[in-house]
């Protein structure tokens, strides 16, 4: 896990940014291979000058600006790709606010103004496709182009292909409506997680033998619904379960929720903030005519997860401290 990692923000003071770095440039929903490889190339970059390197993001997503009225099933929240980020070596990141102002800033003026003058960058790495500016003007051609002239280099990283399939947020997110978890694994470079605070339910599992802690995720969120094997983080403890998402059909049919039992745990989870990995998909869900074939079926679920999750022993994110 690294530490140190620094988070710079708009409003942070220029005396604070450390001049001279070289930065990995690009939204990173989800931090991926393909993000991976850009970061790797900045790392190297910066070990090459003896300069540290940054992630320079934006937030909201730019999506979200452009259509606030459209869905947007994020692969992480703000802190989970600052938390992703922080284990990858950099040594912080640029948190750029995404607003009218920014949208509107022409390509030339963010070159010019946001990455020479403000953060005095020596180095910035991007992905084949990453745009930027206003009308998405700005483009890695852009920047290798503007190069010489700045007297930065710029490293341009092709895409990253599993079995001829380039790795994108957008693949994943399909992966994940499919049930494909372990292929969204296979992209990401580790479980696809998410993170939140146990809250009271309507306590069935009590009474089932399965008592759970259950999680409202994101209204968005585009997981499809069914049973998985979860490895769960308790701070630094890991915690192997079983994981319901999804509306309930044998009993109420209402909003998702993410219902998580543990195996071997006892004590209480009410407002704990945990972050739960999905480690395999179990099967869909389904509407049970009696309690007892729910529980029966409950039993093989657990097994099956137990198994899955046996065969994975040290699957689970590598996330860093944020600073």
């Amino acid at each position: 896990m690294s530490t140190g990692f620094t988070v710079i923000r708009d409003n942070t003071p220029a005396s604070a940014i450390p001049k001279g770095a070289v930065v990995a440039m690009g939204n990173f929903d989800g931090v991926h291979l393909g993000h991976r490889a850009v970061i790797g190339a900045a790392l190297a970059m910066g070990k090459a000058h003896g300069v540290p390197a940054l992630a320079v993001t934006f937030e909201p997503h730019p999506r979200s600006f452009f259509s606030p009225n459209t869905p947007q099933f994020r692969l992480t929240d703000e802190t989970n790709k600052l938390r992703l980020l922080a284990a990858t070596g950099l040594a912080g990141a640029v948190v750029m606010t995404f607003d009218k102002a920014r949208a509107g800033t022409s390509a030339q003026d963010f070159i010019h103004h946001d990455l020479i003058d403000r953060l005095g960058i020596s180095g910035i790495a991007v992905g084949y496709d990453f745009h930027f500016g206003k009308g998405r003007v700005g483009s890695p051609s852009l920047l290798v182009s503007e190069a010489p002239r700045l007297g930065i280099e710029v490293d341009v990283q092709a895409h990253v292909d599993i079995e001829e399939r380039p790795v994108s947020s957008s693949a994943i997110r399909m992966a994940l409506a499919e049930g494909q978890v372990i292929d969204a694994t296979t992209m990401l470079g580790g479980p696809w997680f998410v993170t939140g605070k146990v809250i009271h339910g309507e306590k069935r599992g009590r009474d089932l033998g399965y008592p759970t802690a259950n999680i409202r995720l994101d209204k968005h969120c585009g997981l499809k619904h069914g049973i998985y094997a979860v490895r769960v983080g308790k701070g630094s403890q890991r915690l192997d379960g079983v994981a319901s998402f999804g509306r309930r059909p044998t009993f109420d049919n209402g909003a998702p929720l993410l219902e998580v039992f543990l195996f071997d745990f006892k004590g209480d989870l009410y407002d704990t903030v945990l972050d739960v990995a999905f480690i395999g998909f179990i099967r869909e869900e389904l509407k049970f005519d009696t309690i007892e074939a729910l529980i029966r079926q409950m039993d093989d679920d657990s097994a099956r997860a137990r198994a899955l999750l046996a065969a994975a022993p040290d699957a689970f994110p590598q996330l860093g401290a944020i600073g």
